[in-house]
């Protein structure tokens, strides 16, 4: 039995009765390889990888390949979201000596952990024209029998490699200053990589990238008359309705799968992670407040129920993701990708009545032998098999048919009920119920808004239920953030993305209810930031140093699926010296901005996060100041949160102990009172404000004038 029984990793625990002599990443592990002086294999992945559990059944349960494995190796499983720290850096390897990564990670150490040999899933044997697994193990043993001396000088060179690399995002000194040009070539940068037949900005596969979107249609708000701001919205809408109207989106069970295989966002991946459910709700209220087009908001509010009713532990915060696969139904035991979410007509058919499966089959694409394209099922998974797209809308529906449009909403509705309800009886996906620090920090943001956005408390109060279990279960007594959770808070200290992304969360969800406890909080929370993590340029590191395991402290300058955590704390800073009024925390935003000046200026598209803190700082930025309850106060706040306002900062004067500690330190604050028992809205610029207004038209008329 190897000892991956004793972890909390639902991916760990995936592996504990291979045959295969696991270890988890730790001294017990380090010390054998260097008692044995045998080679390291390192085995990166998450417990809803597909490509994991293919490589676990084909060479992992073998007990030949254990037995290789076994006999040269020090084994070491990994759990890349329990441990991105590792991961980032073995995966950098990775891709810098084969031009490409992915998970199963597959590396090869020396006792002192330095890569020598890596790649990502590789077949049991000979396939495909790649060495298969077996083969690969035997003869890295003899190389390592009969070569160890340079084997090991290359570890040592690769690890200066490594040391290089992470040095280099770039420096305060020659930093260009940043203007409109530089937002401007940025969008010409991202329209290049534009699909404009099917929207998103590649080809197959095809990956929603939120933060690429969220600053796209901040340079519609910020330029909206112009030729680059036309063009960042067009380009951010057509995605957002391609996205959604594609199999991408579960149309049943609200939420996004992982990627499309296909140009057409219609077969997905079909895991859903919670880091993307965040990010995209939020992106989908923007376009709603820029457009005010319930379907962005129907799609948000979707989202986000999914995760309040699928993703949320007892608790109160939120798991980590649902597999891709899941058991089929005839009772064979097997798995399959999207066996949970995909349909044959005769199965809608059976189920609902004559009339409503037509217009059912009509409206998402359902086939009788299937609707998956050409060249996006070459596994052959879903012949026969519909996965659900939105065909036509409504309108068009009614316009063909010769039906009001109430009744084709009334019917359509009716039947995703009856077949979500049978769709619950089938066999669900694995769910990873690891609550991750920084993942339920983008959630709260999410849903932090929803409740502004689309007017709903329940989301705000999901998010403070959230928060307050983060708050209680995932930090230490010293107030330092814990990784994750599950049966327990796990011992592995927050990284840099737990503590930019749950900031981030924290002061959406201030604005969003005004209870300075969260402002407090991320104020704190920052400040261990910068303690822990600030890099001496300006940036920041990934990880604190303070592991010596971790060989390299990386630094990200890439915003992917999700964002780097410097990015996301350039905006945190910028956002409290708004807030607050502190130059300090200005000064500390623009620094990281300087520090990452190499990568905005000559490839802006690779980190549109950084590029939205970079007209953050290039804006007009207003504090919007409610004096008086802020649930008193919900009409004037409708106005506030009716259009997409990204440079506001909103505060509130409550008359207690919020407003006696924002007034220590923005003294003007404590002048600011109710007009005549009344809510008012004091609209300021570095706290020099206008006359108070109270009622919702005043509002409009302020902020229409203003901003």
């Amino acid at each position: 039995m190897n000892r991956l029984q004793y972890e909390k990793s639902p991916y760990l625990l995936q592996h504990q009765s291979n045959p295969v002599d696991w270890y988890a990443w730790g001294e017990a592990a380090f010390a054998k390889a260097r008692e044995k002086q045998m080679p390291i294999f390192l085995s990166i992945g998450y417990s809803t990888c597909h490509w994991c559990h293919v490589m676990e059944h084909e060479s992992f349960e073998n007990p030949a390949i254990a037995a290789l494995l076994n006999e040269h190796f020090v084994s070491i499983k990994v759990d890349r979201e329990e441990r991105p720290d590792i991961d980032q850096i073995y995966m950098t390897y990775v891709q810098a000596t084969t031009g490409s990564g992915g998970w199963p990670m597959t590396v090869f150490l020396t006792p002192a952990l330095t890569p020598f040999f890596g790649g990502t899933y590789f077949p049991p044997e000979d396939r495909w024209g790649k060495p298969g697994f077996s083969t690969l193990l035997r003869r890295i043993a003899e190389a390592w029998r009969v070569d160890r001396p340079r084997i090991e000088a290359h570890g040592e060179e690769t690890l200066t490699m490594l040391r290089a690399y992470a040095a280099t995002p770039g420096s305060e000194e020659n930093a260009p200053a940043f203007t409109d040009e530089t937002l401007r070539f940025a969008v010409g940068q991202i329209a290049h990589q534009y699909e404009p037949e099917e929207g998103g900005f590649s080809n197959a596969p095809k990956f929603p990238r939120p933060v690429t979107l969220h600053f796209l249609l901040r340079m519609h708000a910020r330029a909206p008359h112009t030729a680059e701001g036309e063009q960042a919205r067009d380009m951010t809408l057509f995605t957002l309705r391609k996205m959604a109207d594609g199999g991408l989106y579960d149309h049943l069970g609200g939420g996004f799968h992982r990627y499309s295989v296909d140009r057409f966002w219609h077969i997905p991946h079909f895991e859903k992670m919670l880091y993307d459910q965040g990010q995209l709700a939020s992106i989908y209220l923007d376009a709603f407040q820029r457009t005010r087009d319930p379907f962005y908001a129907n799609v948000a509010r979707g989202t986000l129920d999914y995760i309040l009713r699928d993703m949320t532990s007892p608790e109160g915060a939120f798991y980590s993701a649902e597999d891709a696969d899941s058991l089929v139904a005839n009772g064979s035991g097997e798995k399959s990708e999207g066996a949970f979410y995909v349909w044959t007509q005769a199965e809608i058919e059976a189920l609902l009545p004559a009339e409503d499966a037509a217009l059912f089959c009509r409206a998402y694409g359902v086939e009788p032998m299937g609707n998956a394209p050409e060249g996006s099922d070459p596994h052959q998974e879903f012949v026969g098999k519909n996965t659900l797209i939105r065909r036509f809308t409504d309108e068009e529906l009614a316009a063909a048919l010769h039906q009001p449009v109430e009744e084709i909403t009334a019917s359509l509705s009716r039947s995703r009920a009856v077949l979500l309800e049978a769709r619950s009886a089938r066999h669900r996906p694995h769910l990873d119920d690891k609550i991750i620090t920084a993942w339920n920090g983008l959630t709260l943001s999410a849903l932090a808004r929803a409740a502004q956005v689309l007017g709903e408390p329940r989301y705000a109060q999901a998010a403070e239920r959230a928060a307050t279990f983060l708050h209680d279960h995932l930090r230490t007594p010293s107030g330092e953030l814990l990784r994750s959770y599950r049966e327990g808070a796990s011992a592995i200290p927050g990284f840099a993305s737990d503590y930019a992304f749950l900031v981030q969360g924290l002061l959406d969800l201030y604005e969003a209810t005004g209870a300075i406890r969260w402002l407090q909080w991320a104020v704190e929370l920052q400040e261990t930031q910068e303690r822990l993590f600030a890099a001496p340029d300006g940036g920041y590191f990934s990880t604190t140093g303070a592991d010596p395991s971790v060989l390299v402290r990386m630094r990200e300058d890439y915003d992917g699926a999700e964002p780097a955590p410097a990015s996301v704390a350039a905006l945190n800073t910028l956002r409290l010296g708004q807030l607050l009024h502190d130059p300090r925390w200005t000064a500390r935003g623009e620094a990281t901005l300087r520090a990452f000046s190499t990568q905005i200026v000559k490839m802006p598209a690779a980190a549109p996060q950084l590029l939205t803190a970079v007209e953050q700082s290039l804006g007009r930025p207003h504090q919007l100041v409610i004096a008086g309850n802020p649930v008193d106060a919900e009409p004037i706040l409708r106005e506030i949160h009716a259009d997409f306002l990204p440079h506001k900062a909103l505060l509130f004067a409550d008359g207690g102990a919020g407003q006696r500690w924002l007034g220590e330190r923005i003294p003007a604050l404590n002048a600011m009172q109710p007009i005549h028992g009344e809510p008012a809205l004091y609209l300021c610029r570095d706290f020099t404000c206008k006359a108070p207004v109270t009622t919702p038209e005043a509002v409009r008329a302020l902020l229409r004038d203003e901003l």
